[in-house]
């Protein structure tokens, strides 16, 4: 009998072990080729509602539906063979209440065979959070800037920048701790006050535009590498990969132009 080596996937309960450990890395990821290609370094992707403004051009995350994440879910879990994959409960699949949130989280697992689920929410969101985690679901939270929530919040808006609006969102990161994820994104919240976070709670913080006290960070892959036309302050570019694509379509359509065709070298010769 053969015998196939296996190679284990992280799992959500490997992400909670490691807090206060070893910085834990990670990115978002939208198609199979970019997440066998991150799964090499990253220890989790997230599939993130931010393809509907990355990949399909909305305005913001608000009208991607659950079916278009399960789409992404499924090619990026087919990718990657080593990074847990989280991917995004879209607005409108879970507040309702936490029977709608199982119902359509528990649909994101069995058609996407990710390891977890993310939704966005603090105090307001526990009660769904316990629910589904008593049930077998692994949920990641999201704090601070909730991008599903920029029409309350009148835009994408650091928050924390004012010591007397603190007490919410700390009482956002107990209530999402005590009622059972396994890590919390803090996403652009003041430093000094997501690094007083991440030291009072028990699971790992990842940021974004956060704190370098933080458990980890995630950067949306294609503002790290430069394909995005405008990013966050916060963001740093690690590659100039836009600049490179246009530079390769522009030499291409320049040899298309002047008859240089692909494949003009008489690849296929014919034979009498």
């Amino acid at each position: 009998m053969s015998q196939h080596s296996i190679q284990k996937r992280v799992t959500a309960p490997d992400i909670r072990a490691r807090k206060g450990g070893e910085p834990i890395v990670s990115l978002t990821s939208y198609h199979a080729h970019t997440a066998a290609i991150a799964d090499k370094y990253v220890d989790f992707l997230l599939v993130g509602d931010s393809l509907g403004m990355v990949m399909h051009g909305f305005e913001t995350t608000l009208p991607v539906p659950l079916e278009l994440m399960i789409m992404h879910g499924r090619a990026v879990t087919r990718g990657a063979k080593h990074a847990l994959v989280v991917v995004d409960m879209p607005f409108g699949s879970y507040e309702e209440s936490p029977a709608q949130a199982f119902r359509n989280a528990a649909r994101v697992i069995k058609e996407t065979e990710c390891g977890a689920i993310k939704l966005e929410g603090g105090a307001r969101m526990a009660e769904t959070i316990k629910f589904l985690t008593e049930r077998g679901i692994p949920v990641m939270a999201h704090i601070g800037l909730t991008p599903q929530s920029i029409n309350v919040l009148g835009g994408f808006k650091a928050q924390g920048r004012e010591r007397a609006g603190w007490p919410i969102i700390e009482e956002d990161a107990r209530a999402v701790t005590e009622a059972g994820a396994f890590a919390v994104v803090l996403e652009a919240v003041a430093e000094p006050l997501a690094a007083k976070i991440t030291k009072a709670i028990s699971i790992p913080t990842i940021g974004i535009g956060a704190s370098a006290s933080c458990d980890g960070q995630i950067l949306v892959m294609e503002d790290m590498l430069g394909l995005s036309p405008k990013v966050a302050r916060f963001v740093k570019e690690f590659g100039k990969v836009g600049i490179a694509i246009e530079g390769a379509i522009k030499t291409y359509a320049e040899d298309v132009r002047s008859r240089a065709f692909p494949g003009a070298e008489n690849v296929y010769e014919v034979k009498d």
